[in-house]
């Protein structure tokens, strides 16, 4: 299975200039990254996640034997030749074009701190990178929380998106991609420091229940890194009770959704 996974992920590696490029978009150390190559280890859940999505494979697809795969691959690269683009396709295209260059400032992984549409009163942090691949801006955000009830369970979403620059304000559109039950959008202010630190916005979705409620939150997105401890960071993201001392002080006056007597608008609140 070890040497499968290492002749799969060679072939699909073909398709690219370098393996140099690949570890790039994709944001991964090479050197760790030419240790799958050689068969030596296999990369963790959440890196192989992050392969076969960056490749447009699944995850068992990747171990199936070389020959079987390889006929995967060329029947799927034929067919994605042959197909036209949707109009909605031409859409997004377009608004990625004007949107190319803007996000060079903003590339990396967040924190994201609003408070909880599920569970009222708790403040959620979730992991989210915003990544550029072929000038285009894509990002994925993980959501990982244990229910404040003390029951013990723990619930999962992982939501992937595109990310677009219009209007001197930054829009995030995803779909959790586990379920795919769900759209959410998210508007955030821009920068106008030399570095990146927060961002600020709204954020408008459905809260995970049973009633699925629409609804909209005031939301920070905290700056980390170009790179970061990954598994150090996801342990970080969860549920927080409102007066958690987990959460800054500061990012948690800007997340207060109560009224500001903004004349019957419910406005995100500037940094």
């Amino acid at each position: 299975m070890r040497e499968d996974f290492a002749d799969n992920l060679r072939l699909m590696c073909g398709y690219y200039r370098s393996i140099a490029e690949v570890c790039r978009l994709i944001n991964i150390n090479r050197s760790q990254f030419n240790k799958y190559l050689s068969g030596a280890t296999l990369p963790s859940k959440f890196i192989l996640r992050t392969i076969c999505d960056f490749f447009g494979v699944e995850e068992y697809e990747i171990f199936l034997p070389h020959q079987q795969f390889a006929q995967i691959v060329q029947v799927r690269a034929k067919q994605q030749e042959s197909e036209r683009p949707r109009t909605y396709a031409q859409h997004i295209d377009k608004l990625q074009q004007r949107s190319q260059g803007r996000f060079d400032h903003y590339l990396g992984y967040y924190f994201e701190i609003y408070y909880s549409m599920a569970f009222p009163g708790n403040i959620l942090r979730n992991l989210v990178y915003i990544g550029q691949r072929d000038g285009e801006v894509y990002y994925q955000r993980i959501e990982r929380l244990r229910a404040p009830d003390g029951s013990g369970k723990v619930f999962h979403s992982r939501y992937l998106g595109c990310g677009f620059f219009l209007a001197d304000r930054i829009f995030l559109s995803d779909y959790e991609s586990l379920a795919g039950n769900e759209l959410t959008q998210t508007i955030l202010y821009p920068t106008y420091k030399s570095r990146v630190s927060r961002l600020s916005g709204l954020r408008l979705g459905v809260a995970a229940s049973d009633q699925h409620e629409p609804a909209c939150v005031r939301v920070i997105y905290e700056f980390l890194g170009r790179r970061v401890d990954l598994r150090k960071a996801l342990r970080k993201c969860g549920l927080y009770p409102d007066q958690s001392t987990e959460i800054d002080p500061q990012v948690r006056e800007k997340i207060d959704n109560r009224s500001r007597d903004d004349k019957n608008l419910f406005l995100a609140v500037a940094l």
